[in-house]
């Protein structure tokens, strides 16, 4: 373990836990996030859960509540509409520009991301899929080399982890940032242009239907 690692604050590993709990759905929408539950499952005291869960209000996961515990947020049909939109502004501009600047670390990092992402589809592992598929994108913003794009991606990164984790279909998934990797590699700016737009109408469809069948389940 390194000097890092051991002395990472209590509350950012709750934090991350929950984080990922959320994400993964784990945890459901709308379902109480209580102090003392969390603290005790975590084996921690109640300080360190009740500063994560405010980290976790200002990422846009989670929802106050009055005293002691707080709710998964559950994110409206207009609140997936409006993150579609800016999902789609910023990850075409990504895209874009680490197609015209990704250097050869860059593109290592961004293969390696797809190797993961493309084995966990191959084993039928969804959260490892997920995460990777977020671990690619992310790796884009920075291949776009872009400090105010980035800056936007860190403000929304949680809400659009959990936006890229509300389909099911990994291998069409991994297949097309596949395709995205080839053009950025290829420095083709027009054609991962269109492979984005492609990807973000793929990711949107997939979506509709999951919630259609989840709301027909009812």
């Amino acid at each position: 373990m390194t000097g890092a690692e051991e002395f990472t604050p209590e509350s950012e590993r709750v934090m991350r836990v929950l984080r990922d709990e959320i994400v993964d759905g784990t945890r459901a929408p709308g379902s109480r996030l209580v102090e003392r539950e969390i603290a005790a499952e975590l084996g921690v005291s109640r300080l360190p859960v009740r500063d994560a869960l405010r980290g976790l209000v200002g990422e846009g996961l989670v929802q106050p509540r009055p005293r002691t515990w707080a709710v998964v947020r559950e994110f409206s049909t207009t609140d997936i509409s409006d993150l579609h939109e800016i999902r789609s502004a910023l990850e075409t501009l990504g895209f874009r520009l680490a197609a015209q600047r990704r250097t050869r670390a860059g593109l290592a990092k961004l293969r390696a991301d797809l190797d993961a992402e493309l084995s966990a589809a191959a084993r039928g592992d969804g959260a490892a899929a997920r995460r990777a598929a977020a671990d690619f994108h992310e790796t884009v913003t920075e291949l776009a080399d872009n400090a105010m794009l980035s800056e936007l991606e860190l403000t929304l990164r949680s809400r659009m982890r959990w936006l890229l984790g509300q389909h099911d279909d990994f291998a069409t998934m991994a297949e097309e940032h596949e395709a995205l990797y080839r053009a950025i590699e290829a420095r083709d700016v027009a054609g991962v242009a269109e492979l984005a737009e492609r990807h973000l109408a793929t990711s949107s469809d997939k979506l509709a239907a999951r919630r259609s069948r989840a709301a027909a389940a009812e």
